[in-house]
């Protein structure tokens, strides 16, 4: 099969998932065609044997399919047969994998016991980052290569003679100096990290491999995955991927975002097994993730969408679509949240409990703004007849097949709405593929070069937030990574979810998207192993102490593993340094080390004061 230009997958209109290289990982396979699989880790420490091993049981009974534990050093790592051998007494085959960093000893320990290793390319042969700017010439970077090809190559066969896969999994900000020197912290950067281990691996024919990039940021997640799975396929590589989004965070943050970035390769077809990397209990991350490879099910055999391909846009780089403004919507402006009022008046919502208050109200056919003021929604009919409502701003109520019929019949509504000033669409999809629905309508409107601002609508009849959190999320959230929309509106045909919900939720997928901050984000790890306090426990404080600082990205690390790498976007970061004792990080840089644990967070404060970042909260 060829691919060109941007065919990063078989077909964009088309819910088909790719094909992979089938992986047999301890007994359950992994690619081909098998379901998506689900996986998690242990946050126990792995040298106390019991009590991994009921974590593990627990995890399993669960639904996970696979289970990763740490390994920090070799007590760790010997460990692993004393647990495999009392797991497989209990009765418990459960495959489990090894996380492994820096220390390649440790897995070739690891291999003997286990079914699946984790090496992080980026500090596994390569020299640890320091974040420093380094100069490779072409024959220093080549050499550099080479010496990870000869130590990489008999750990290949070391893993072909005990039958252990392999998965090389890099994270955006842990990246080597080496290869930070020549392509940066960038999506680039990230699969070549991967390919150069993957072009070792195809040269001596190893297959059983797994391949994963992660980032915090679910707009470079999406991007980087995609441009890795196009450029595996320009070198004949199918091995199965990994999907998570790493530092997800805690509670709803957590869950929208995970959703935004996995539903969004996993509706292309890509992934073949994934991990909700929430600040909480592993054993929280699986319900999730099922409810997500559930849904996406539905997504199955859903009717046909057509699409003109010329005008898709490139999906390895975020680009917003171009718009003409009307009000606050299009052009330059954030995307904006309409609310659905249901039956209620904009009388009985006010004063709208917290902080986050919709741009728009959408109540039967018409939309209002805060102040009361009323814009009709009309339908496609009207819009092109009646020239009554010429020269007002409105809002056309719409779907692409409806929109793709009228056209057909009525061709000159072309160019009524390339002259049109005061006119948003609202834009829903009835398709069981949604996201791929949507997209191809935004596709006709680039080719015919409509720039009218667009409402994402969808509405469901969910009674539990959770799984509205989930599908809307997916539906939706991939959209606003591509550029696509001006604005959302979720409705929900059950009094079980509150208008609050409703709302906070769009506001949320708009941030999750990375097309709207209107809250402070978390940045935080799920913790593992390695990790010596209460993560969950201490994120929770965090997010209380400092949730009124909307502009500010703050990072909540179990250890120094990924921790700094992983915080190279955020403003400051609060990082574990051994037992009971913190560093803060002003962006990549500590500034204040091995504080206290108890002190950690009055420390924070202080230094957000320092550099000028603290406001005082408003009750």
């Amino acid at each position: 099969m060829q691919y060109s230009n941007f065919d990063y997958i078989r077909d964009l209109t088309k819910y088909d998932r790719q094909e992979t290289w089938e992986v047999n990982i301890g007994g359950i396979p992994i690619g081909g065609n098998n379901p998506i699989r689900i996986q998690t880790m242990t946050d126990t420490n792995t040298q106390d044997t019991d009590a991994i091993i009921e974590q593990i049981i627990c995890l399993a009974k669960s639904g996970a399919d696979y289970v990763r534990v740490t390994v920090k050093g070799i007590h760790d790592a010997e460990n692993l047969k004393n647990i495999k051998k009392e797991l497989l007494e209990r009765g418990y085959n459960t495959p489990l994998i090894a996380d492994i960093h820096f220390n390649p000893k440790l897995a070739e320990i690891a291999a003997k016991a286990i079914s699946k290793i984790r090496i992080n390319p980026g500090n596994f042969y390569d020299k640890r980052a320091q974040f420093k700017n380094c100069l490779y010439t072409n024959e220093e970077y080549k050499q550099e290569l080479m010496k990870i090809e000869e130590q990489f190559i008999p750990f290949l066969e070391m893993l072909k003679n005990t039958n252990t896969a392999l998965r090389i999994g890099a994270n955006h900000g842990s990246l080597s100096d080496r290869v930070m020197s020549r392509y940066g912290n960038t999506p680039s950067g990230i699969v070549e990290s991967v390919m150069e281990f993957l072009r070792i691996c195809k040269k001596v024919d190893f297959k059983n491999i797994i391949v994963s990039i992660k980032s915090s940021n679910t707009r470079i997640m999406v991007c980087t995955v995609r441009l890795l799975n196009y450029k595996m396929r320009l070198e004949d590589m199918k091995y199965p991927l990994h999907l998570g989004v790493t530092e997800a965070g805690e509670g709803e943050d957590g869950r929208i975002k995970s959703a935004v970035g996995i539903g969004t390769l996993l509706a292309d077809g890509i992934g073949d097994t994934i991990r909700f990397s929430l600040t909480e209990k592993p054993i929280n991350e699986i319900p999730v993730a099922m409810k997500l490879v559930n849904h996406l099910k539905s997504y199955q055999d859903h009717e046909p969408i057509t699409a003109p391909m010329i005008a898709q846009h490139n999906p390895f780089e975020y680009e917003r679509r171009s718009t003409r403004p009307v009000l606050n919507m299009g052009g330059n402006e954030l995307p904006v949240v309409v609310a659905d009022m249901g039956d209620r008046t904009l009388q009985e919502l006010l004063p709208i409990r917290g902080k986050l208050i919709p741009d728009y109200f959408l109540s039967g056919n018409k939309i209002l703004d805060i102040k009361g003021e009323e814009y009709p929604i009309i339908n496609l009919e009207e819009y092109l007849f009646e020239s009554i409502r010429w020269g007002r701003l409105k809002f056309i109520r719409t779907n692409k097949m409806e929109f793709d019929r009228f056209m057909n019949s009525h061709p000159e509504i072309i160019t009524k709405l390339k002259q049109t000033r005061k006119t948003v669409l609202i834009l829903e999809s009835f398709n069981k593929n949604p996201l791929a629905e949507l997209r191809a309508f935004f596709m006709s409107l680039e080719t015919h070069i409509w720039k009218v601002p667009v409402i994402l609508y969808r509405s469901y009849e969910e009674e539990k937030i959770e799984n509205l959190q989930i599908k809307a999320a997916t539906d939706l959230g991939g959209l606003f990574i591509d550029g696509y929309g001006d604005g959302i509106c979720i409705s929900n045909d059950s009094n079980n979810i509150t208008f609050t919900e409703l709302k906070d939720l769009s506001f949320s997928i708009l941030q999750a998207s990375r097309m709207r901050v209107s809250k402070t984000e978390f940045i935080s790890c799920p913790g593992c192993g390695r990790t010596l306090f209460d993560l969950h426990d201490t994120t929770l404080k965090i997010k209380e102490h400092f949730k009124h600082l909307n502009e500010l990205k703050i990072g909540i690390m179990g250890c120094v593993v990924n921790g700094p790498g992983e915080m190279g976007d955020v403003d400051y970061g609060f990082v574990g340094a051994g037992n009971n004792n913190v560093t803060l990080y002003k962006g990549l840089k500590p500034v204040k080390k091995f504080i206290p644990y108890e002190r950690a967070v009055e420390e924070l404060e202080y230094l957000i004061r320092e550099n000028n970042d603290w406001k005082d909260p408003v009750d």
